[in-house]
This record gives C-alpha cells, structure tokens and sequence, in this order.
C-alpha cells in the first residue's frame, strides 16, 4: 500500500515538474507592523468587576465593552454565551453569571 502511495505521489511530482505552468503558485509570505491602541482601563470597582477584568480584557478594553449599547439581560447573556461558545472564552459560569449582572448594571436597557 505504502509502495502504491509513493509510486502515485512520485509520478505526480514528475507531471508537475514537466508542466510548470499547471503547478501551483507558491505564495510569498510578507511580514507586517500592525500597531495597535492599547488601553490600561479597566472596569470600575464593584460586584462582578473582578470576573469582567479577568476575563473580558483579555480580548476587549473596557472602553469597547461600555461603548456598546444598551441591552437587555437576556442579550448580554446571549453575547457573553457566543464568547464562550464561539470564540471559546474559558469563562466559568459562576464568572460568566457575573459578567452579565455587572453588564447590566452597567449597560442595561434604560
């Protein structure tokens, strides 16, 4: 099986290298400076602000999670679900029930 494999493979090689211009572009990779603005702000103090600096500033500031609109109990808790779910956010949910009542608190619908 192994040999059958390395014959295919070899004469592929071989096909390619006798047509160049059916082979595959090879990507030249560049380097890249990106800057990005950083941010020492944190959450005020208060219930939950421990769970949010924890685990929220490791991927937004503070300035970006509070410019965010005002929302409603069910949609923070549906946002803070998607960053675990999606972005697999190693959030507990002790921390995460936490993170939804300072967020509402905070940005809760007026």
């Amino acid at each position: 099986m192994l040999r059958a494999v390395l014959a295919m493979a070899t004469g592929l090689g071989l096909v390619l290298l006798s047509h160049p211009g059916h082979a595959a572009t090879i990507t030249t990779l560049k380097s890249l400076k990106l800057d990005v603005p950083t941010s020492d702000a944190m959450f005020r103090a208060g219930p939950g602000s421990d769970a949010i600096n924890n685990n929220c500033l490791a991927c937004h500031s503070a300035d970006h999670v509070l410019n965010q609109p005002s929302l409603s109990r069910e949609a923070w808790q549906e946002v803070v679900n998607k960053m675990i779910a999606a972005y697999k956010a190693p959030v507990s949910p002790d921390d995460a029930k936490a993170i939804v009542d300072y967020l509402v608190r905070a940005k809760g619908a007026s």
